[in-house]
């Protein structure tokens, strides 16, 4: 039997150069259908949905255990075609059904992919016919959450640190750091301005290194991944000597934002500053960072936007088996706040000083 649908496909507009959506916004788009010939149709609609989910497996010994959770966000369906019509008879040739959609104004993470989890924001599209199979269509689009600058975000962090040395190293070594807020932007410069007291018996390097921390959530359990991001040293800062030092760290254009509103997925950056010490442990200093979504305009109009593994499929995921977290989206979510750090009692407050482990 020869296949009438030609094509079935699912599609928006993008509404700036940069084809993001935040919450609130409206999304227009439209299904094409192409047939080759005349179609007998039951139903015809279009669902925007946004979620989150996580699964990854451990092992203990020859036990597998799955960990697996979901929130979902939103489902707001819309129909061209309503099954309580019949069959609607359509002709042959290339149709196409404009939509539109408003993005519930709700807290909603930023559209996010890892080994273990991600948060999407799509759209589906189901044709269904009688004694036959429904034909289905799906695009992502990307969405991005707009933080409200509070004033801890913007206020100047400072922290100090000091070290008595032993051994193969005598005296003592002091640092006071500082940067000028919490949130930057992708692509913002970080000013580090570092002032350092070495009355050791060694020459010292400043070191730095921006990294990221993936956690994953599922039945009260926590998967931690971490990468460092970019390092740097600065020159040394000879025995006996005081220098204040002032290095500017750009936080790649590229680079996830930051996902703080999740119950189950958080996206967390951190910036250390250490003293390079020979034959001794480094003191340092860490600094939460929270990465915003560069957004289109001059740094005064996005000033003024941001202040106003492998998963396999579970029998509740709508994903193919073998499909991974990490493919990338066909085209360029449950209110609350995210779970507190005591609920895993190893998830250290932002202003403590956590080991990346």
């Amino acid at each position: 039997m020869p296949n009438i649908i030609k094509s079935f496909l699912v599609g928006y507009d993008p509404i700036n150069k940069s084809n993001t959506f935040a919450s609130g916004d409206y999304i227009t788009g439209q299904i094409t259908l192409e047939l080759s010939q005349e179609c007998k149709i039951q139903s015809l609609f279009v669902k925007l949905k946004g979620k989150a989910e996580v699964l990854w497996r451990e092992y203990d010994g020859k036990t597998v255990i799955t960990y697996h959770s979901k929130d979902k966000y939103f489902t707001i369906k819309q129909f061209v075609i309503q099954e309580s019509q019949g069959n609607t008879v359509i002709p042959p040739g290339c149709h196409v059904y404009p939509f539109t959609f408003q993005i519930p104004a709700q807290e909603l993470p930023s559209s996010f992919r890892g080994s273990c989890g991600k948060i999407v924001y799509r759209l589906e599209a189901n044709l269904s016919r009688s004694m036959r199979k429904d034909s289905k269509a799906k695009a992502e689009f990307t969405l991005i959450h707009k933080e409200n600058l509070d004033r801890e975000l913007m206020t100047p962090q400072q922290n100090m640190t000091d070290k008595k040395m032993n051994l193969f190293t005598s005296g003592s070594v002091a640092m006071d750091v500082s940067i000028p807020k919490t949130a930057f932007l992708q692509g913002e410069d970080i000013k580090v301005v570092a002032s350092v007291q070495n009355k050791s018996s060694r020459d010292i390097k400043l070191k730095y290194c921006l990294y990221r921390k993936y956690s994953y959530f599922a039945s009260k359990k926590r998967k931690l991944e971490t990468k460092d991001i970019l390092k740097e040293e600065g020159e040394a800062i000879p025995q006996s000597a005081g220098q204040t030092v002032t290095k500017i760290i750009t936080v790649p254009s590229t680079e996830t934002a930051s996902v703080l509103n999740c119950n189950i997925i958080k996206v967390e950056y951190r910036l250390r500053v250490h003293l390079d010490v020979k034959y001794a442990s480094n003191p340092e200093i860490k600094f939460p960072i929270v990465i915003l979504p560069a957004l289109e305009g001059s740094d005064k109009q996005q000033s003024s936007d941001y202040s106003a593994s492998e998963f396999e499929a579970s029998s509740n995921s709508d994903f193919p088996e073998g499909a991974s977290f990490l493919q990338n989206p066909a085209a360029p979510g449950v209110d609350g706040l995210p779970p507190s750090y005591e609920t895993y009692d190893m998830y250290p407050s932002l202003n403590s000083s956590d080991r990346k482990s």
